[in-house]
């Protein structure tokens, strides 16, 4: 009767925004869905957010930002996994991101983006198809 492990998820506000409300009523949900959620902060560069990933263990990296510098910290962070040799972390972005930059964003390796209103549950069932836990 193997207990399953609880998925991680790191939540983080990468860049100079200020704004945490969004990240913090998904961090919530998540955990109300049997997640285990580390919150970083707000500011957080992209450094950091991997360094924490990695210490942490984490399955998903959950990083929101509303300031614009998405096409800049998101492909950051992709980069510093590779680096790293992570390829195991499923990474979603969140956010004010404009529809045109979506693709660049997925080219990277950002698995998803949740745009402004989206339903906490739609981040939970895509978080739950696309980790695998034994």
């Amino acid at each position: 009767m193997g207990e399953k492990k609880k998925i991680r998820v790191l939540a983080a506000k990468p860049g100079l925004d200020g704004h945490d409300r969004g990240i913090k009523v998904l961090a919530s949900a998540l955990m109300d869905a049997g997640m285990e959620v580390i919150y970083t902060g707000l500011r957080q560069t992209p450094s950091q957010i991997v360094e924490a990933a990695i210490q942490e263990d984490v399955d998903v990296i959950a990083m929101s930002i509303l300031s614009g510098a998405h096409d800049y910290h998101f492909p950051r962070v992709m980069e510093l996994l590779k680096e790293r040799g992570v390829e195991d972390i499923l990474v979603l972005g969140g956010g004010i991101i404009p529809d045109e930059d979506i693709p660049k964003l997925k080219e990277c390796g950002i698995a998803e983006i949740f745009g402004p209103g989206t339903n906490t549950q739609d981040v939970v069932k895509f978080i739950e198809e696309h980790v695998k836990k034994n």
